[in-house]
């Protein structure tokens, strides 16, 4: 079924799609996108906006625009965010979207498995952005409004070249935050564990395992591996390095040894260590939604004899 074979499929005189934009980055507001479509419209190339080039998402910007029967994009602040935590300020620009259409629908698909609590019969669909053509729409309209209020806020706040990373927590972002520390458009409670980690005092432990991470990082980028995140900490863990190529996103998880021994690094991870890197790929794969296949990885580092890597592919699927 495709996504317009989909929104047929629900069997209502006014459906409505809604999809957010912005919930996970380290800095700016949150967006949220309401769209209504004409019964029988086809758009080509209508897609999940994060699968989508940038230029492909403004073209169908355009298009969506000029075609929806009508559609609103709202936004709730950082200041709302700080208030609210970042669910209930989403929900609140979801709510000020379909608000602020010039039609009630008959049903609204929300991307996702909660009800943000609109004044209209909703329907949650997980993944509803690669199944709905109205949540695409609205996930398109929220993303593309997003990315262009970001590059007005790096107009205002240079330093942080904001226009590269949109605000997510990139190792560009974190170097800036290193250099000029917090501004008014960051959120302050999203930064906690930067400030943790920030006023940790090193110890030789710590130190030898930057260094092993440091290594698997050339490791992989001789291998042709772009490193996309280091150190992505959520409330169930921290992933030590994720990196792509064209096929795989690998979330890596480092294990770093001064000496051989017969007992392997491997071992260290844990049924319940394993299940929470899993959980905190997963809060990454919802903010950085990818086509890209995911993978679990483990490096084992032996810094004797100028260090030995033995790097394992697929180290969680079960024997």
């Amino acid at each position: 079924m495709d996504l317009f074979e989909f929104d047929a499929s629900q069997y209502c005189s006014v459906l409505c799609g809604v999809d957010e934009a912005g919930r996970g980055p380290l800095a700016g507001d949150v967006y949220a996108a309401a769209v209504i479509l004409p019964k029988d419209i086809i758009i080509e190339g209508l897609n999940d906006s994060k699968k989508l080039s940038e230029k492909k998402r403004e073209a169908l910007y355009d298009e969506i625009t000029k075609k929806a029967l009508t559609y609103c994009v709202a936004t709730a602040s950082v200041a709302e965010i700080e208030k609210y935590n970042i669910l209930n300020a989403t929900f609140l620009a979801m709510q000020r979207a379909v608000s602020g259409l010039k039609i009630t629908p008959e049903l609204v698909l929300v991307d996702g498995n909660k009800n943000p609590k609109l004044n209209v019969h909703t329907k949650c669909v997980v993944k509803g952005d690669g199944k709905s053509a109205s949540i695409a729409a609205a996930s398109i309209l929220a993303k593309v409004e997003r990315d262009r209020y970001m590059k007005k806020v790096a107009e205002k706040y240079p330093e942080y070249q904001f226009e590269k990373h949109k605000g997510y927590g990139t190792k560009l972002h974190y170097e800036m935050l290193d250099k000029y520390g917090e501004s008014d458009v960051h959120r302050h409670s999203y930064l906690k564990s930067y400030y943790a980690r920030k006023n940790e005092t090193p110890s030789p432990q710590k130190d030898t395992g930057k260094h092993g991470e440091d290594m698997v990082c050339e490791y992989l980028v001789n291998k042709g591996y772009e490193i996309v995140e280091r150190n992505f900490s959520r409330l169930y863990g921290e992933i030590d390095i994720i990196a792509k190529n064209d096929n795989v996103i690998a979330f890596v998880e480092v294990k770093t040894r001064t000496k051989k021994s017969d007992y392997k690094a491997v071992l260290a991870v844990t049924k319940s260590k394993k299940d929470k890197l899993i959980k905190t790929a997963k809060l990454y794969l919802q903010d950085n939604k990818t086509t890209l296949q995911p993978r679990f990885d483990v490096a084992e580092v032996y810094l004797e004899d100028n260090g030995d890597i033995n790097y394992i592919e697929n180290a969680f699927v079960e024997d």
